[in-house]
Protein backbone atom coordinates (compact mmCIF):
# COMPACT_ATOMS: atom_id res chain seq x y z
CA UNK A 1 0.00 0.00 0.00
CA UNK A 2 1.11 3.26 -1.09
CA UNK A 3 2.76 5.60 1.82
CA UNK A 4 -0.37 8.09 3.47
CA UNK A 5 0.42 11.87 2.12
CA UNK A 6 -2.12 14.65 2.14
CA UNK A 7 -1.94 18.65 1.52
CA UNK A 8 -1.04 21.07 3.44
CA UNK A 9 -0.48 24.63 2.31
CA UNK A 10 -0.34 23.28 -1.04
CA UNK A 11 2.52 20.83 -0.81
CA UNK A 12 1.62 17.34 -0.43
CA UNK A 13 3.14 15.59 3.04
CA UNK A 14 4.29 11.88 3.18
CA UNK A 15 3.66 10.40 6.59
CA UNK A 16 6.58 7.40 7.10
CA UNK A 17 7.14 7.55 10.91
CA UNK A 18 4.55 7.19 13.51
CA UNK A 19 4.52 7.24 17.19
CA UNK A 20 1.89 5.53 19.02
CA UNK A 21 1.62 6.82 22.85
CA UNK A 22 0.18 3.69 25.08
CA UNK A 23 0.84 0.21 24.14
CA UNK A 24 -2.17 -1.03 25.49
CA UNK A 25 -5.11 -2.95 23.96
CA UNK A 26 -6.05 -0.28 21.35
CA UNK A 27 -2.23 1.41 20.67
CA UNK A 28 -0.29 -1.71 20.52
CA UNK A 29 -2.97 -3.33 17.63
CA UNK A 30 -2.88 -0.06 16.00
CA UNK A 31 1.07 0.19 15.84
CA UNK A 32 1.33 -3.19 14.86
CA UNK A 33 -1.52 -2.44 11.87
CA UNK A 34 0.79 0.34 10.30
CA UNK A 35 3.99 -1.24 11.01
CA UNK A 36 2.48 -4.27 9.15
CA UNK A 37 1.40 -1.92 6.60
CA UNK A 38 5.03 -0.23 5.84
CA UNK A 39 5.36 2.44 8.38
CA UNK A 40 8.19 3.05 10.74
CA UNK A 41 6.58 2.66 14.00
CA UNK A 42 7.70 3.61 17.86
CA UNK A 43 5.60 2.69 20.53
CA UNK A 44 5.71 4.70 23.81
CA UNK A 45 4.59 3.09 26.95
CA UNK A 46 5.59 4.40 30.60
CA UNK A 47 5.75 0.21 31.39
CA UNK A 48 9.29 -1.11 31.33
CA UNK A 49 7.66 -4.70 31.11
CA UNK A 50 5.13 -4.09 28.00
CA UNK A 51 8.14 -1.93 26.36
CA UNK A 52 10.74 -5.26 26.74
CA UNK A 53 7.57 -7.33 25.56
CA UNK A 54 7.03 -5.44 22.54
CA UNK A 55 10.92 -5.45 22.09
CA UNK A 56 10.80 -8.72 22.09
CA UNK A 57 8.01 -9.52 19.49
CA UNK A 58 5.80 -10.45 22.45
CA UNK A 59 1.73 -9.17 23.13
CA UNK A 60 1.26 -8.40 27.43
CA UNK A 61 -2.47 -9.34 26.92
CA UNK A 62 -4.76 -11.45 25.56
CA UNK A 63 -6.04 -10.77 22.05
CA UNK A 64 -6.00 -13.20 19.68
CA UNK A 65 -4.05 -12.45 16.74
CA UNK A 66 -2.14 -10.04 17.91
CA UNK A 67 1.31 -11.87 18.53
CA UNK A 68 1.22 -12.91 14.67
CA UNK A 69 0.97 -9.07 13.97
CA UNK A 70 3.51 -7.88 17.22
CA UNK A 71 6.10 -10.51 16.24
CA UNK A 72 6.58 -9.91 12.40
CA UNK A 73 6.09 -6.05 12.57
CA UNK A 74 8.91 -6.42 15.04
CA UNK A 75 11.15 -9.03 13.00
CA UNK A 76 10.77 -6.77 9.93
CA UNK A 77 12.55 -3.42 12.38
CA UNK A 78 9.04 -1.84 11.50
CA UNK A 79 7.95 -1.66 15.12
CA UNK A 80 9.74 -0.84 18.52
CA UNK A 81 9.21 0.54 21.67
CA UNK A 82 10.28 2.63 23.98
CA UNK A 83 9.87 4.67 26.72
CA UNK A 84 10.69 8.15 25.98
CA UNK A 85 8.45 9.93 23.13
CA UNK A 86 9.86 10.68 19.71
CA UNK A 87 9.82 12.94 17.23
CA UNK A 88 7.86 11.60 14.25
CA UNK A 89 5.73 12.61 11.31
CA UNK A 90 2.67 11.78 13.39
CA UNK A 91 1.34 10.90 16.70
CA UNK A 92 -1.76 8.50 18.16
CA UNK A 93 -2.44 8.81 21.84
CA UNK A 94 -4.45 5.97 22.63
CA UNK A 95 -3.57 6.32 26.50
CA UNK A 96 -5.90 5.69 29.58
CA UNK A 97 -9.02 8.09 30.57
CA UNK A 98 -10.29 6.93 33.92
CA UNK A 99 -12.78 8.99 35.61
CA UNK A 100 -12.49 10.46 39.16
CA UNK A 101 -14.03 10.05 42.45
CA UNK A 102 -17.26 12.68 40.85
CA UNK A 103 -17.45 10.47 37.66
CA UNK A 104 -15.71 13.52 35.94
CA UNK A 105 -12.92 12.38 33.06
CA UNK A 106 -9.29 12.40 34.43
CA UNK A 107 -7.71 13.76 31.54
CA UNK A 108 -4.04 13.80 33.23
CA UNK A 109 -2.83 10.77 31.00
CA UNK A 110 -3.40 12.47 27.78
CA UNK A 111 -1.92 15.77 29.59
CA UNK A 112 1.14 13.93 30.28
CA UNK A 113 1.42 12.95 26.34
CA UNK A 114 0.99 16.27 25.22
CA UNK A 115 3.95 17.64 27.34
CA UNK A 116 6.18 15.02 26.17
CA UNK A 117 5.28 15.34 22.29
CA UNK A 118 5.22 19.31 22.04
CA UNK A 119 9.61 19.56 22.57
CA UNK A 120 9.04 16.92 19.91
CA UNK A 121 7.81 19.24 17.26
CA UNK A 122 8.95 21.11 14.45
CA UNK A 123 6.10 21.86 12.67
CA UNK A 124 3.83 19.93 10.27
CA UNK A 125 3.23 17.21 12.12
CA UNK A 126 -0.28 15.43 12.34
CA UNK A 127 -1.50 14.28 16.52
CA UNK A 128 -4.41 12.06 16.51
CA UNK A 129 -6.08 11.73 19.77
CA UNK A 130 -7.72 8.08 20.08
CA UNK A 131 -8.45 7.66 23.73
CA UNK A 132 -12.08 7.84 24.62
CA UNK A 133 -12.58 11.37 26.01
CA UNK A 134 -15.29 13.97 26.62
CA UNK A 135 -16.26 16.69 24.22
CA UNK A 136 -13.49 19.45 24.16
CA UNK A 137 -10.38 17.13 25.01
CA UNK A 138 -8.73 17.71 21.61
CA UNK A 139 -9.02 21.00 21.89
CA UNK A 140 -7.94 20.64 25.37
CA UNK A 141 -4.36 18.59 24.55
CA UNK A 142 -3.95 21.28 21.47
CA UNK A 143 -3.93 24.08 24.02
CA UNK A 144 -1.37 22.28 25.88
CA UNK A 145 1.15 21.36 23.33
CA UNK A 146 1.04 24.76 22.01
CA UNK A 147 1.81 26.25 25.85
CA UNK A 148 4.10 24.63 25.83
CA UNK A 149 5.59 26.05 21.96
CA UNK A 150 4.27 29.18 21.36
CA UNK A 151 6.12 28.96 18.17
CA UNK A 152 3.57 26.69 16.48
CA UNK A 153 -0.30 26.95 15.54
CA UNK A 154 -2.96 25.33 14.63
CA UNK A 155 -3.87 27.29 11.94
CA UNK A 156 -0.46 29.34 10.43
CA UNK A 157 -1.31 31.88 12.31
CA UNK A 158 1.23 35.23 12.34
CA UNK A 159 3.20 32.84 10.37
CA UNK A 160 3.75 30.35 12.60
CA UNK A 161 4.22 26.07 11.92
CA UNK A 162 1.10 24.37 11.98
CA UNK A 163 0.13 21.46 13.92
CA UNK A 164 -2.39 19.17 12.84
CA UNK A 165 -5.29 17.50 15.49
CA UNK A 166 -7.65 15.36 14.81
CA UNK A 167 -9.82 12.96 17.35
CA UNK A 168 -10.52 9.55 15.31
CA UNK A 169 -12.16 7.32 18.73
CA UNK A 170 -11.60 3.35 18.28
CA UNK A 171 -14.89 1.54 18.17
CA UNK A 172 -13.37 -2.39 18.25
CA UNK A 173 -14.74 -5.22 20.42
CA UNK A 174 -12.20 -7.04 22.14
CA UNK A 175 -11.11 -10.43 21.39
CA UNK A 176 -12.33 -9.13 17.41
CA UNK A 177 -9.62 -5.91 17.67
CA UNK A 178 -7.18 -7.22 14.86
CA UNK A 179 -10.59 -7.39 12.58
CA UNK A 180 -12.77 -5.00 13.78
CA UNK A 181 -9.32 -1.99 13.07
CA UNK A 182 -9.92 -2.98 9.16
CA UNK A 183 -13.35 -3.48 8.79
CA UNK A 184 -15.19 -0.92 10.56
CA UNK A 185 -16.19 2.39 9.50
CA UNK A 186 -13.96 5.11 11.28
CA UNK A 187 -15.05 8.61 12.57
CA UNK A 188 -12.41 11.62 12.08
CA UNK A 189 -12.86 14.49 13.59
CA UNK A 190 -10.32 17.58 13.12
CA UNK A 191 -9.57 21.03 14.50
CA UNK A 192 -9.52 21.92 11.17
CA UNK A 193 -10.25 20.25 7.82
CA UNK A 194 -6.61 19.75 6.97
CA UNK A 195 -6.38 17.65 10.14
CA UNK A 196 -9.30 15.66 8.59
CA UNK A 197 -7.76 15.31 5.39
CA UNK A 198 -4.27 14.16 6.75
CA UNK A 199 -5.83 11.94 9.50
CA UNK A 200 -8.19 10.30 7.30
CA UNK A 201 -4.95 9.65 4.79
CA UNK A 202 -3.07 7.43 7.90
CA UNK A 203 -6.16 5.30 8.20
CA UNK A 204 -6.98 5.03 4.70
CA UNK A 205 -3.56 2.75 5.09
CA UNK A 206 -5.41 -0.01 7.20
CA UNK A 207 -8.78 0.97 7.04
CA UNK A 208 -11.37 -0.73 4.65
CA UNK A 209 -14.36 0.53 6.17
CA UNK A 210 -15.93 4.00 5.52
CA UNK A 211 -13.99 7.37 6.90
CA UNK A 212 -16.39 9.37 8.10
CA UNK A 213 -15.64 12.86 8.58
CA UNK A 214 -16.99 15.88 11.22
CA UNK A 215 -15.41 18.31 13.40
CA UNK A 216 -13.29 17.22 16.73
CA UNK A 217 -15.93 17.72 19.12
CA UNK A 218 -18.79 15.32 17.27
CA UNK A 219 -16.35 12.94 17.37
CA UNK A 220 -15.47 12.55 20.58
CA UNK A 221 -19.53 12.91 21.64
CA UNK A 222 -19.85 10.10 18.64
CA UNK A 223 -17.89 7.55 20.92
CA UNK A 224 -19.77 8.24 24.20
CA UNK A 225 -22.70 8.37 22.80
CA UNK A 226 -22.64 4.65 21.20
CA UNK A 227 -21.24 3.05 24.23
CA UNK A 228 -24.09 5.23 26.04
CA UNK A 229 -26.63 3.34 24.29
CA UNK A 230 -25.66 0.01 24.99
CA UNK A 231 -25.86 0.89 28.39
CA UNK A 232 -29.15 2.07 28.71
CA UNK A 233 -30.30 -1.12 26.59
CA UNK A 234 -28.18 -3.05 28.90
CA UNK A 235 -29.63 -1.47 32.02
CA UNK A 236 -33.12 -2.74 30.97
CA UNK A 237 -32.15 -5.70 30.89
CA UNK A 238 -31.19 -6.07 34.19
CA UNK A 239 -33.50 -4.53 35.57
CA UNK A 240 -35.96 -7.23 33.70
CA UNK A 241 -33.62 -9.66 35.70
CA UNK A 242 -34.30 -8.15 38.76
CA UNK A 243 -38.16 -7.84 38.46
CA UNK A 244 -38.71 -11.34 36.82
CA UNK A 245 -36.63 -12.88 39.88
CA UNK A 246 -38.76 -11.53 42.27
CA UNK A 247 -41.90 -12.66 40.24
CA UNK A 248 -40.40 -16.02 40.51
CA UNK A 249 -40.25 -16.11 36.37
CA UNK A 250 -36.93 -16.72 34.31
CA UNK A 251 -35.71 -13.94 32.94
CA UNK A 252 -34.26 -15.42 30.00
CA UNK A 253 -37.16 -17.14 28.94
CA UNK A 254 -38.83 -14.34 29.26
CA UNK A 255 -36.46 -12.25 26.99
CA UNK A 256 -36.91 -14.93 24.24
CA UNK A 257 -40.22 -14.72 23.76
CA UNK A 258 -40.68 -11.05 23.92
CA UNK A 259 -37.78 -10.97 21.39
CA UNK A 260 -40.00 -12.94 18.75
CA UNK A 261 -41.54 -9.37 18.58
CA UNK A 262 -40.42 -7.85 14.90
CA UNK A 263 -39.54 -4.85 16.60
CA UNK A 264 -37.86 -5.90 19.90
CA UNK A 265 -34.27 -6.88 20.36
CA UNK A 266 -33.74 -6.77 24.50
CA UNK A 267 -30.47 -7.41 25.30
CA UNK A 268 -29.43 -10.15 27.80
CA UNK A 269 -28.76 -9.25 31.41
CA UNK A 270 -25.84 -10.20 33.49
CA UNK A 271 -24.16 -9.39 36.68
CA UNK A 272 -23.05 -5.76 35.67
CA UNK A 273 -21.34 -3.96 32.98
CA UNK A 274 -17.32 -3.49 32.80
CA UNK A 275 -14.77 -2.75 30.81
CA UNK A 276 -12.68 0.39 29.86
CA UNK A 277 -15.70 1.58 27.63
CA UNK A 278 -19.47 1.43 28.50
CA UNK A 279 -18.50 1.52 32.12
CA UNK A 280 -17.30 4.97 31.80
CA UNK A 281 -17.82 6.81 28.59
CA UNK A 282 -21.97 7.56 29.78
CA UNK A 283 -20.28 9.42 33.08
CA UNK A 284 -18.25 11.90 30.60
CA UNK A 285 -21.73 12.82 28.90
CA UNK A 286 -23.32 12.95 32.87
CA UNK A 287 -20.40 15.36 33.08
CA UNK A 288 -20.61 17.63 30.21
CA UNK A 289 -24.53 18.10 31.26
CA UNK A 290 -25.87 17.21 34.42
CA UNK A 291 -29.18 18.49 34.43
CA UNK A 292 -29.78 16.72 31.01
CA UNK A 293 -28.94 12.96 31.27
CA UNK A 294 -31.24 11.80 33.62
CA UNK A 295 -31.73 8.56 31.71
CA UNK A 296 -27.77 7.94 31.21
CA UNK A 297 -27.19 8.61 34.86
CA UNK A 298 -30.15 6.22 35.91
CA UNK A 299 -28.72 3.52 33.61
CA UNK A 300 -25.65 3.71 34.82
CA UNK A 301 -26.91 3.54 38.37
CA UNK A 302 -28.63 0.41 37.99
CA UNK A 303 -25.92 -1.57 36.05
CA UNK A 304 -23.77 -0.17 39.12
CA UNK A 305 -25.99 -1.70 41.46
CA UNK A 306 -26.16 -5.22 39.68
CA UNK A 307 -22.91 -6.76 41.45
CA UNK A 308 -24.97 -6.04 44.78
CA UNK A 309 -27.42 -7.96 44.33
CA UNK A 310 -25.42 -10.84 42.66
CA UNK A 311 -23.49 -10.67 46.10
CA UNK A 312 -26.28 -10.83 48.37
CA UNK A 313 -27.93 -13.87 46.23
CA UNK A 314 -24.71 -15.87 46.94
CA UNK A 315 -24.75 -14.79 50.19
CA UNK A 316 -28.15 -15.79 50.92
CA UNK A 317 -27.16 -19.38 49.95
CA UNK A 318 -23.63 -19.53 51.56
CA UNK A 319 -25.63 -18.87 54.69
CA UNK A 320 -26.60 -22.50 54.63
CA UNK A 321 -23.40 -23.37 55.13
CA UNK A 322 -20.59 -23.18 57.87
CA UNK A 323 -17.04 -22.45 56.62
CA UNK A 324 -18.69 -22.28 52.98
CA UNK A 325 -17.04 -22.82 50.02
CA UNK A 326 -17.60 -20.61 47.06
CA UNK A 327 -16.70 -21.07 43.57
CA UNK A 328 -16.19 -18.30 41.06
CA UNK A 329 -16.03 -18.50 37.60
CA UNK A 330 -14.55 -16.19 35.47
CA UNK A 331 -13.33 -12.17 36.45
CA UNK A 332 -12.75 -10.49 33.02
CA UNK A 333 -15.34 -8.07 31.79
CA UNK A 334 -16.58 -9.75 29.00
CA UNK A 335 -15.93 -13.54 27.78
CA UNK A 336 -12.95 -15.13 26.47
CA UNK A 337 -10.25 -12.44 27.13
CA UNK A 338 -8.27 -11.44 30.05
CA UNK A 339 -9.12 -7.58 30.64
CA UNK A 340 -10.75 -6.69 33.98
CA UNK A 341 -11.14 -3.31 33.95
CA UNK A 342 -14.00 -1.83 35.66
CA UNK A 343 -14.92 -5.83 36.04
CA UNK A 344 -18.26 -6.46 37.83
CA UNK A 345 -16.92 -9.81 38.63
CA UNK A 346 -14.11 -8.74 40.43
CA UNK A 347 -15.88 -6.42 42.51
CA UNK A 348 -18.35 -9.02 43.31
CA UNK A 349 -15.22 -11.07 44.49
CA UNK A 350 -13.83 -8.61 46.59
CA UNK A 351 -17.02 -8.05 48.41
CA UNK A 352 -17.68 -11.96 48.78
CA UNK A 353 -13.99 -12.45 50.36
CA UNK A 354 -14.88 -9.18 52.82
CA UNK A 355 -17.93 -9.89 54.24
CA UNK A 356 -17.51 -13.97 53.99
CA UNK A 357 -13.80 -14.18 55.29
CA UNK A 358 -14.63 -17.29 56.82
CA UNK A 359 -15.68 -18.46 53.43
CA UNK A 360 -13.11 -20.24 50.80
CA UNK A 361 -13.35 -18.55 47.46
CA UNK A 362 -11.97 -20.55 44.31
CA UNK A 363 -11.56 -17.98 41.72
CA UNK A 364 -11.19 -19.57 38.22
CA UNK A 365 -10.07 -17.26 34.92
CA UNK A 366 -8.45 -19.44 32.95
CA UNK A 367 -7.38 -16.21 30.76
CA UNK A 368 -5.40 -14.85 33.88
CA UNK A 369 -1.84 -16.63 34.96
CA UNK A 370 -2.48 -14.99 38.71
CA UNK A 371 -5.16 -12.90 40.49
CA UNK A 372 -5.72 -9.12 40.57
CA UNK A 373 -3.57 -7.34 43.29
CA UNK A 374 -7.20 -6.29 44.48
CA UNK A 375 -8.11 -9.65 45.14
CA UNK A 376 -4.68 -11.73 45.99
CA UNK A 377 -4.77 -9.35 49.39
CA UNK A 378 -7.61 -11.63 50.75
CA UNK A 379 -6.35 -14.71 52.42
CA UNK A 380 -9.51 -16.73 52.11
CA UNK A 381 -9.30 -16.30 47.72
CA UNK A 382 -7.47 -19.00 45.87
CA UNK A 383 -6.63 -19.30 42.29
CA UNK A 384 -7.50 -22.64 40.65
CA UNK A 385 -8.85 -24.32 37.90
CA UNK A 386 -12.23 -24.41 36.94
CA UNK A 387 -12.61 -27.81 37.53
CA UNK A 388 -11.36 -28.15 41.19
CA UNK A 389 -13.55 -24.84 42.02
CA UNK A 390 -16.58 -26.75 41.20
CA UNK A 391 -15.79 -29.78 42.36
CA UNK A 392 -15.47 -28.21 46.18
CA UNK A 393 -17.56 -25.41 46.00
CA UNK A 394 -21.37 -25.48 47.97
CA UNK A 395 -22.24 -22.66 45.75
CA UNK A 396 -20.61 -21.92 42.38
CA UNK A 397 -21.51 -18.17 40.61
CA UNK A 398 -20.90 -18.02 37.02
CA UNK A 399 -20.01 -14.55 36.50
CA UNK A 400 -18.49 -14.86 32.80
CA UNK A 401 -19.49 -16.83 29.91
CA UNK A 402 -15.90 -17.78 28.93
CA UNK A 403 -16.33 -20.80 26.32
CA UNK A 404 -14.14 -23.00 28.14
CA UNK A 405 -16.76 -23.52 31.00
CA UNK A 406 -18.33 -25.05 28.53
CA UNK A 407 -16.81 -28.36 29.75
CA UNK A 408 -18.59 -27.99 32.70
CA UNK A 409 -21.68 -30.41 32.82
CA UNK A 410 -24.42 -30.80 34.80
CA UNK A 411 -23.57 -33.66 36.83
CA UNK A 412 -21.23 -31.35 37.99
CA UNK A 413 -23.23 -29.07 39.81
CA UNK A 414 -25.61 -31.64 41.08
CA UNK A 415 -26.07 -30.57 45.46
CA UNK A 416 -24.82 -27.20 44.82
CA UNK A 417 -26.58 -24.23 44.83
CA UNK A 418 -25.98 -22.45 41.65
CA UNK A 419 -25.74 -18.49 40.65
CA UNK A 420 -25.73 -18.14 36.78
CA UNK A 421 -25.76 -14.84 36.19
CA UNK A 422 -25.27 -15.34 32.33
CA UNK A 423 -27.59 -17.77 31.51
CA UNK A 424 -24.55 -19.78 30.48
CA UNK A 425 -25.91 -23.20 31.76
CA UNK A 426 -29.89 -22.70 30.73
CA UNK A 427 -27.83 -21.99 27.01
CA UNK A 428 -25.90 -25.00 27.40
CA UNK A 429 -28.89 -27.62 27.92
CA UNK A 430 -30.15 -25.90 24.70
CA UNK A 431 -26.96 -26.65 22.52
Amino acid sequence: MSTPTFETAGTATAITSVAVIGLGYIGLPTAAILAGKGLDVIGVDISQSTVDAVNEGRVPFVEPDLGLHVSGAVAQGRLRAQKDTPSAQAYIVAVPTPFLADKSADLSYIDDAARNIAPQLFGGELVILESTSPPGTTQHMADIILQCRPDLSIDGSGGRPLVLFAHCPERVLPGKVMIELVTNDRIVGGLTPEAVIAAEALYKTFCHGEILHTDAATAELSKLVENAYRDVNIAFANELSVVSGNLGVDVWELIDLANHHPRVNILQPGPGVGGHCIAVDPWFIVAADSENTNLIRTARLVNDSKPLRVVEEVLEHASKCDGPVIAALGLAFKPNIDDMRQSPAVNIVDALATRRPDARILVAEPHAKSLPPRLARHANIEHVLAVEAVAAADVVVLLVDHDKFRDIQPEQLVGKWTVDTRGFWRRLSRD
